[in-house]
C-alpha cells in the first residue's frame, strides 16, 4: 500500500567527520541507489538541546549540507530538505500529542539517559520529552516505510509504530466503513474482488500469513482504486479501520567502527575527530602525533597493536597484506611508529581527496547548495500534504 520509502536525518550540530562518513553516510550512499530516499536536516530536534544557542545551527545547517553533498549523497537520487521548512512536521506532531499516553514518552529509554549524560542543560522541557513524538512525526508524515537505525534506536521505531498503530485504530473507525470497504472491493472487478474476499478469510478465520501477504500484493498491483478505498481494504483485511499512517520497520545499521585520534570513539565531545573536508596538512599533522602503544618508548622497543589507536585505524583503512606488515612490524620492533602510520595518512586522504573535490563547487557557489534544499523542500511538503489530507479527513479537521 505504501511506497517502500527511506528516511533518515541528522541534527546540524557542526561539522561532519569521519565517524559520520563511515556510521551514516556510506550507508545514505547505498541506500539512496535502491530506494526512494528523503534525507533531512533535522534542526528543531538540535533546538532540544541547543535552544540557548540557535545562533550556531544555522551555520551548521549548510555545513552539513556540504558535507553530504561531498561525501556522495546525490540529490538527483535522494530528497534533501530541512525539517523545518516543511511545517506538516509540527502540525502532525501536534495532532499525534493528542492521542500520545505520557507513559510512552516517559518509558523511551533514552529520555532518562539524556538527562543523565547532559546535567549541565535544563532539560525538563516538553520539547525534550516530546523529541521522540516529533520523531516519530517526521517518519509517519512521509509514510516511510524503513527507517535506517543503529540498535539503541530500535525503540524509537517501535514507539513510531505504536503510535501509528493507535492513530490508525482511533480514527480509521469511519462512519459506514464497512460499507464503503464493501463497495471499494466491487471496484476490484468480479474475479479479483472474489479472490480479495478469499484471501481476507482464508486470514481471518485461519491466521493464514500466506493469504495475507497475498492480498496485500493484489491491492498493491490495483491502479483503478482511490489511495482512500486502498486504506480502507487494506484495513478490512485484518478486521481493523483504514490504515492511515505506515507502521515503519527498522532497518538496522552496522556501528561504525571509527576510532578517534585518542582510541576512543570519534567524538567532537573528545575532542579527537578528522573532519570530512579537513585541511590534508592538518590530517596529516594529527596521524602523525596520535598516541602509540605506550610500551614503545625507542624505536627498537617491541608493542602490542592492540593497545595502539593507530591500529584500530589499519583496521578501517587498510588491507590484508598492510595490516599483516603493521602488525608484524609493531611486535617485532622492525618497524617505526612513523613508518606505521603513514599508510593510514596515506589512505584517509586518498577517501578524503573526491570529497574535496564535490565540496569545491558548493563552497564556491552557496546558492547551489540552497536551490538543491529549496527543491528537496518543495518535493518533501508535497508529500507532507499528502499525508496531512488524510489525517485531518480522518480526525475531524477537513472543513473544505
Amino acid at each position: 500500500m505504501f511506497a517502500d520509502r527511506v528516511l533518515s536525518g541528522m541534527r546540524p550540530t557542526g561539522g561532519l567527520h569521519l565517524g559520520h562518513y563511515h556510521g551514516v553516510l556510506k550507508n545514505w550512499i547505498e541506500l539512496q541507489h535502491q530506494f526512494e530516499c528523503l534525507f533531512f536536516v533535522a534542526d528543531w530536534h538540535a533546538l532540544t538541546t541547543h535552544y540557548d544557542t540557535p545562533e550556531i545551527i544555522e551555520e551548521h545547517v549548510w555545513d552539513m549540507v556540504i558535507d553530504w553533498l561531498a561525501a556522495g549523497v546525490d540529490p538527483a537520487q535522494a530528497t534533501l530538505f530541512i525539517q523545518s521548512r516543511v511545517p506538516a512536521h509540527a502540525e502532525l506532531h501536534v495532532l499525534l500529542s493528542m492521542i500520545t499516553p505520557l507513559g510512552w514518552l516517559e518509558r523511551v529509554p533514552s529520555y532518562k539517559d539524556q538527562q543523565e549524560k547532559l546535567v549541565e542543560k535544563e532539560l525538563n522541557t516538553y520539547g525534550f520529552l516530546g523529541y521522540p513524538l516529533l520523531q516519530s512525526a517526521d517518519i509517519l508524515i512521509y509514510r516511510a516505510t524503513r527507517v535506517p537505525v543503529g540498535e539503541d534506536q530500535t525503540p524509537h521505531i517501535e514507539f513510531t509504530r505504536e503510535i501509528a498503530r493507535r492513530f490508525n485504530h482511533v480514527y480509521g473507525k469511519e462512519p459506514g466503513f464497512q460499507e464503503k470497504a464493501e463497495a471499494a472491493i466491487k471496484k476490484l472487478g468480479s474475479r479479483k474482488a472474489r479472490l480479495y474476499r478469499d484471501l481476507r478469510n482464508r486470514y481471518q478465520e485461519q491466521g493464514d500469513e500466506e493469504a495475507l501477504a497475498a492480498a496485500k500484493s493484489l491491492l498493491d498491483e490495483q491502479q483503478n482504486l482511490s489511495m482512500g478505498d486502498q486504506e480502507r481494504l487494506f484495513g478490512y483485511l485484518e478486521g481493523g479501520g483504514k490504515m492511515i499512517l505506515s507502521e515503519p520497520e527498522a532497518m538496522l545499521t552496522t556501528a561504525s567502527k571509527m576510532p578517534g585520534l585518542d582510541g576512543q570513539k570519534m567524538s567532537k565531545s573528545y575532542n579527537n575527530t578528522i573532519t570530512l573536508r579537513e585541511d590534508p596538512e592538518s590530517v596529516t599533522r594529527k596521524i602523525r602525533t596520535m598516541p602509540t602503544d605506550p610500551a614503545r618508548v625507542r624505536r627498537i622497543d617491541p608493542g602490542t597493536p592492540e593497545k595502539c589507536p593507530v591500529w584500530q585505524f589499519h583496521l578501517v583503512y587498510s588491507d590484508e597484506d598492510t595490516k599483516k606488515w603493521a602488525h608484524e612490524g609493531c611486535i617485532t620492533a622492525g618497524i617505526g611508529c612513523l613508518d606505521c602510520k603513514q599508510p593510514v595518512i596515506d589512505a584517509i586522504l586518498t577517501e578524503q581527496r573526491p570529497m574535496h573535490q564535490r565540496a569545491r563547487m558548493y563552497e564556491e557557489e552557496p546558492s547551489l547548495v540552497r536551490n538543491i534544499i529549496a527543491d528537496g523542500c518543495e518535493k518533501a511538503d508535497k508529500l507532507a500534504q499528502e499525508t496531512m489530507r488524510e489525517v485531518r479527513e480522518a480526525m475531524g479537521l477537513d472543513y473544505s
